[in-house]
């Protein structure tokens, strides 16, 4: 079995256990085959952590969830370095912390504070941390998924923008539709059964295996050869340029504008658009592939004005005009 038809299977496996969330187990396995992090924002309730523990399980790989929390040290993330005795031979060891898996589920991380929140910022961006001035290398598959409640934000400690663009896609997810909504009852009573049910004479049990994280980096590699011509390239800078000079396009635009994208924001779409296009089975990108997530890729990255604010405009409003107005090449 190839590495495309290894990953759709492993996505078919998530979204069997997550009803009418497919956009997010989408998102998450882009966000995967790009060796990024990804910010989930939703109410509760909507399977968020469901869906992470789902592609840990449905992968080869290692699962650490921290619930974020006032009163969490930064050492509580890292690890630390803890005495043996003055008779060890080695008085300090280290003792990683749950920063130290495959895929580590930050939930709701903007309930700790800033000191906590920074202690993510080396993983993210490095895959390292460093503590008592040594530097520990964390594993060749790593993702942090972080969570943020849209609602209840007293006592909360927004994430700056600066730990905002670590994150390469932020996603945000809604409530499913009836249809789905009623799936999810019957899935979540089946598992109630099958829990309860003894398992009958001769029968195992056992869960399909799973993916080896080997096809996560062959997918990786056949996604660093997919084609992005020149004219997608062009249609990708002028994207970004147009959230930086936005009254070239519109003064509305140039009014609820305060600050265009990162470098960070391009080198997410162009990775993004192609992952997409991989997973729809091509071998090039198209105008269609980059709108497709442009969204997750620029929403978070956008610092809008009051005036967007006083108007009740979002970042997805300014999304939707910046892709109307720019041609492509």
């Amino acid at each position: 079995m190839g590495a495309h038809e290894t990953i759709l299977k492993l996505q078919e496996g998530v979204n069997r256990s997550i009803i009418g969330q497919e956009q997010m187990v989408e998102r998450l396995l882009l966000t995967l085959l790009c060796n990024g992090n990804l910010l989930l924002e939703g109410l509760p309730g909507l399977a968020k952590t469901r869906a992470v523990k789902s592609l840990a399980k449905n992968l080869e790989a290692d699962f650490s969830r921290i619930q974020f929390t006032p009163d969490l040290l930064p050492a509580d993330i890292t690890g630390s370095e803890m005495y043996l005795g003055e008779e060890a031979q080695e008085r300090f060891e280290f003792q990683p912390g749950p920063i130290f898996a495959n895929i580590v589920l930050a939930d709701e991380v903007n309930r700790a504070p800033a000191k906590v929140q920074a202690a993510l910022l080396e993983a993210m961006e490095e895959r390292q941390i460093t503590v008592a001035k040594k530097t520990h290398q964390l594993p060749p598959l790593f993702m942090v998924m972080a969570t943020q409640n849209p609602i209840e934000q007293e006592g909360t400690y927004p994430l700056p923008e600066a730990q905002m663009d670590r994150f390469m896609m932020h996603v945000f997810i809604s409530y499913p539709d009836d249809a789905a909504e009623r799936e999810v009852i019957r899935l979540v009573r089946g598992e109630a059964a099958r829990r309860q049910k003894p398992a009958a004479k001769g029968e195992t049990g056992a869960a399909e295996e799973p993916i080896a994280q080997s096809a996560v980096f062959d997918a990786r590699d056949e996604i660093s050869g997919v084609q992005i011509s020149e004219p997608m390239e062009d249609y990708v800078v002028s994207l970004v340029g147009a959230t930086r000079r936005p009254a070239e396009l519109s003064e509305e635009l140039a009014k609820y504008i305060q600050v265009g994208v990162s470098p960070r924001g391009s080198i997410a779409l162009d990775k993004c658009s192609r992952a997409y296009a991989w997973l729809q089975g091509r071998d090039h990108v198209t105008p269609d592939d980059i709108r497709a997530v442009i969204n997750d890729c620029f929403r978070h990255r956008l610092v809008l004005s009051y005036e967007a604010s006083a108007d009740g405009v979002t970042a997805d409003d300014v999304i939707s005009d910046l892709v109307k107005l720019v041609a492509v090449a």
